[in-house]
């Protein structure tokens, strides 16, 4: 599903005739198109707290844009996350894919962990902006955890932003605001808003987000590029009259809990299947097996059987029956030989090229925050 942008489905006529019909009218303006102001419209019906709207591309954009929002706000410079959330600076400074950003951008940047939250409570103090993280990825949110984080950015000052991309219009229409009834003072968006097309939207409060009328700079040629607005209206139109997210949810469960069900038929040990209907994750126990290599062969074992797979069952409104059945049968087929070859210890001999490599080799427990020396000492 194009690493998750693909909500309703490929060739989707609702979608491309929208696309279609904006061709004739024009891609790119000078001024701003009403479909900016409809769509803006949609989206602060459909989520919570959204009382202003600004588009533009890419997730790391809006992601960014509210970081610099955050900071413009508060008057603070440092930021806490969680997550993955794209390739800036701000962001991609403190990972180990680094190079070409300067040093002093890394201290300004810190991670915690997720489900944790007293990792996040111990270092929150004055110097903090925001808190930005995923409200959830795979693993959902303890109880508590994401009303604590709300409460503790709250006590302390800092702007709580949530990272949409995957669970803005998946999880809820409304997101994980809706789903988990926890509020966030900005929230991001891209990915499934637009079936495929090129968008992203940052949203929230109308007090932060009106510095971007003039004190904050966000502005792209392309944010308002009318064929990716056209294509989200007619998105989020059908989502809002059909039955997009049940569907979703009901596909992916039965994935989900189809290779739970063959992988214990199996009597494999060392895999799992983790997240929620919408989007799951197949998981190797690293004490039991190379996660990598087991990874890196059913990858190669579904393509066999037509399945481009890289671990994760991303659904949308399109996929039928038929399309989880032939998943679920080519599960049958690789998990019993993945257990065998893992059981004999000759799993990389069935290897026919070079297994997949991570992103990034940390992905918890890095670039961790101390509080301010005027805190600890107060």
């Amino acid at each position: 599903m194009a690493i998750g942008p693909i909500s309703l489905g490929y060739g989707y006529p609702a979608v491309d005739d929208a696309i279609r019909d904006q061709l004739n009218d024009g891609i790119t303006f000078t001024l701003m198109h009403p479909l900016e102001v409809e769509v803006a419209e949609l989206i602060t019906d459909i989520i919570p707290g959204a009382e202003m709207v600004r588009f533009s591309k890419t997730g790391c954009d809006v992601t960014s844009a509210a970081v610099r929002l955050a900071r413009a706000f508060t008057g603070r410079s440092d930021v806490l996350c969680c997550g993955y959330h794209g390739w800036h600076d701000w962001y991609i400074s403190v990972t180990d894919r680094s190079l070409g950003i300067p040093d002093q951008v890394s201290k300004l940047t810190y991670t915690f962990d997720y489900n944790d939250l007293d990792s996040l409570v111990a270092v929150l103090d004055g110097d903090v902006a925001a808190v930005i993280l995923e409200p959830t990825v795979f693993e959902a949110p303890k109880p508590g955890f994401l009303e604590g984080l709300r409460a503790a950015c709250k006590e302390h000052g800092a702007l709580l932003i949530f990272d949409e991309m995957w669970t803005g219009f998946r999880l809820a229409l409304g997101g994980a605001q809706e789903a988990f009834g926890v509020s966030a003072d900005l929230v991001c968006f891209s990915k499934a808003i637009a079936n495929g097309m090129p968008l992203s939207a940052l949203t929230g409060r109308a007090d932060v987000m009106s510095l971007l009328e003039k004190d904050v700079f966000f502005f792209t040629t392309f944010g308002g590029e009318a064929l990716s607005l056209a294509a989200a209206k007619a998105t989020l139109l059908e989502m809002q009259s059909r039955p997009v997210l049940q569907h979703m949810a009901k596909q992916g469960r039965k994935l989900r809990e189809g290779y739970e069900v063959i992988a214990r038929d199996v009597g494999m040990r060392f895999t799992s299947c983790q997240g929620y209907d919408a989007r799951s994750i197949v998981l190797f126990d690293p004490t039991k097996v190379d996660p990598l290599l087991a990874k890196s062969f059913v990858q190669q074992e579904m393509l066999t059987h037509g399945v481009l797979w890289g671990g994760f069952h991303n659904l949308s409104y399109s996929h039928a029956d038929m399309d989880v059945k032939i998943v679920l049968d080519a599960y049958r087929e690789i998990l019993p030989r993945l257990n065998e070859l893992v059981r004999s210890g000759n799993l990389s001999t069935a290897l026919r090229g070079d297994p997949v490599l991570p992103a990034f080799r940390k992905t918890a427990n890095f670039h961790t925050r101390r509080r301010s020396t005027f805190e600890q000492s107060a």
